[in-house]
């Protein structure tokens, strides 16, 4: 049980370490300090960034699991997987974050969501994407080299 719950979440703690420094920025304090369910900057912070792995982490279980042995395949399933998990999170978490929220009553931005914080939200999305997508991408690429 305690292999199964590392497996899953021991990439999110990595993930969020290498995050981290997003919180330097008073703008994804203030995002993170107003962000249920924890009520406080660093529980908030933790389950987001931890969270936001389980699709890279689950998926990359299911392609695995579900993919033919051959290393072309397996290379391919992970490079399809990294790249619509990619687009997803650089499209979607920004706009999630910079007009959902607020349309829900949590105005996080001091700013006034201008072009600075548009520009914060898709780097930090694509820096997120980038501790995952490199060592899948890596492994996917080592799989797709002739073997013999």
């Amino acid at each position: 049980m305690l292999d199964t719950l590392a497996l899953v979440f021991g990439p999110g703690v990595v993930g969020a370490a290498l995050w981290s420094p997003i919180l330097l920025s008073s703008r994804f304090r203030s995002l993170f300090g107003r962000l249920p369910p924890a009520g406080s900057l660093i529980g908030s912070y933790l389950l987001v960034a931890v969270g936001l792995s389980i699709p890279f982490v689950i998926g990359t279980g299911i392609v695995v699991t579900t993919t033919s042995a051959d290393g072309a395949a397996l290379s391919n399933a992970l490079l399809d997987l990294v790249f619509g998990l990619a687009i997803a999170y650089v499209v979607v978490l920004p706009l999630v974050v910079g007009a959902g929220l607020p349309r829900i009553g949590l105005d996080w931005d001091p700013t006034d969501y201008g072009p600075g914080t548009w520009l914060l939200l898709v780097g930090a999305a694509l820096w997120y994407v980038a501790v995952f997508a490199a060592p899948l991408t890596f492994f996917a690429l080592v799989l797709a080299l002739p073997t013999g």
